[in-house]
């Protein structure tokens, strides 16, 4: 009976995606250096998969949040690559960024009970200096910067780059079609000076400098989108720029935004990240433009690389996959099969192999 629970809890969210895993053995990634700073040379590798683990693993998987499409592409990375490889994962969600408390006591509860290693998706970098105890895990960081210097292995993007590559297609667009500079550029990159969001915006700074681009206006929120409306109709009250460039939950929100003002023509929406609305956004010809860090694979790359360690391999240093540059209209549906959790996913926090069940 417990068997079947099991399959019921988690393979009926999981069966497509477990379809997806299975499709290829090798992934062509970007292998990062030095470590964990803003620039980085970058060297392309194969990376070859495991097709099964040594023994069924406990991993505790920490994340900020499971409240946009980010996340739950990761998520669903996780997932599939743990039911793969026949593992156990539990998830943990903060709630916000703003819940370092929150996830300081899901570390300790990860540290204590008999996890054999940590994915720590942090809510903010210092974090682990502010744990009182000591730290007796394997730890890789997931998605976001952790510094400390036990981390050794990040499973992630140059959020940098992610915010470069932004920025840099409002440049080349601004050359094309040069409008009456100075060209007005909001930013609306999330939570202040956590997650990605500081990277982010260093980024888009150094990609729009030395053009006829200012930055008009920089807005601070959670990743929320009644917050982000608020923040919109504030920001379009004071002024219409001529582009926006935001997270996912965003530029969303834009989009709604500007067609009740009936600003659609007029303000060019740039996406920092997907999410299966911002691809929707871009077939439609509403948005511009959005980075893509295929946020699936890293997930699934962080369990492979997690047995990987716990089976002896060396720390990996800065993995991850390579970022893509999405425009409008000219989006392939098999480019995003890396990139978006599978329509009939839902967040799931605990995978057990039935082997690993007590009758």
């Amino acid at each position: 009976m417990r068997q079947l629970i099991y399959m019921l809890i988690v393979c009926l969210g999981s069966i497509s995606l477990l379809a997806e895993a299975n499709s290829d053995t090798t992934w062509t990634l970007e292998q990062r250096t030095p470590f964990n700073v803003k620039i980085q040379a970058v060297k392309t590798i194969l990376y070859n998969q495991l097709t099964s683990a040594q023994k069924p693993w406990r991993v505790c998987a920490l994340v900020p949040h499971l409240k946009d499409a980010y996340w739950i592409g990761i998520d669903s990375g996780l997932v599939s690559q743990a039911i793969r490889l026949g593992i156990n994962l539990e998830l943990f969600e903060a709630g916000s960024y703003y819940r370092k408390d929150q996830q300081l006591k899901q570390l300790e509860y990860c540290l204590n009970q008999p996890f054999d290693a940590i994915l720590l998706g942090t809510v903010d970098p210092n974090l682990l200096n502010r744990y009182p105890g000591q730290i007796n895990k394997p730890i890789i960081a997931l998605v976001n910067r952790l510094d400390s210097p036990i981390i050794k292995t990040r499973v992630g993007v140059n959020w940098y780059q992610m915010g470069w590559v932004a920025g840099h297609f409002i440049t080349q667009s601004v050359k094309q079609a040069p409008p009456s500079p100075p060209v007005k550029l909001a930013l609306l990159t999330g939570p202040k000076s956590v997650g990605g969001s500081h990277w982010v915006e260093l980024g888009i700074h150094d990609a729009i400098a030395n053009s006829a681009i200012e930055i008009s206006s920089i807005r601070h929120t959670d990743n929320n989108r009644d917050l982000y409306r608020d923040q919109l109709q504030k920001l379009l009250n004071d002024h219409i720029p001529d582009y926006i460039l935001g997270s996912a939950v965003a530029i969303e929100a834009a989009i709604g935004s500007l067609q009740h003002k009936k600003l659609t023509e007029q303000v060019n929406l740039v996406s920092s990240y997907l999410s299966p609305a911002i691809s929707r956004g871009l077939y439609r010809h509403k948005v511009a433009f959005s980075s893509d860090d295929q946020v699936v694979l890293q997930g699934r790359l962080a369990i492979d690389i997690v047995v990987k360690e716990l089976e002896g391999a060396n720390a990996f240093g800065d993995i991850g996959p390579q970022i893509q540059a999405l425009e409008q209209g000219a989006v392939q549906h098999n480019v995003l099969q890396n990139s978006l959790a599978p329509a009939d996913f839902y967040p799931i926090y605990r995978v057990m192999p039935p082997t690993s069940l007590q009758p």
